[in-house]
């Protein structure tokens, strides 16, 4: 049985470009807490063995997805929850005036930075090392 707090600063920086804190890990999954800066478009990614759960804490932004030949762009806001499975394509934005956070959910565990790979989405990204 585990129990964490939320740090003040991010531990890391996701490959899409988002900060991070981690709040939990597990046999089955990992939980962050993911904060994207006003203004700042993150790298369109897709996953080799993870799916992600999101559910959006505040700020408004929009994720894109792509699976096959289905797309779709959704707003995200505070209440707002998607899914990620596995090998679908994603990028997202922060387009408030206050960051977009998030809580994630990565099933299985995440296995490092490795898992994923960057591809061409429908917006240029900003985030930093893009």
């Amino acid at each position: 049985m585990k129990e964490t707090t939320l740090t003040a600063e991010p531990d890391a920086r996701s490959p899409a470009g988002a900060e991070i804190r981690f709040i939990m890990d597990g046999r089955t999954g990992n939980m962050i807490h993911s904060t994207v800066p006003p203004g700042q478009v993150n790298r369109a990614t897709i996953h080799e063995t993870v799916s992600e759960f999101w559910h959006v804490l505040e700020g408004a932004g929009r994720i894109w997805r792509r699976e096959g030949e289905a797309e779709r762009v959704v707003d995200l806001h505070a209440g707002v929850s998607i899914d990620i499975p596995v090998g679908v394509a994603f990028q997202y934005r922060c387009d408030g005036d206050v960051p977009l956070k998030f809580i994630c959910i990565t099933m299985p565990p995440w296995p490092g930075d490795e898992e994923a790979s960057f591809l061409e989405g429908p917006w240029v990204p900003t985030a930093p090392d893009a």
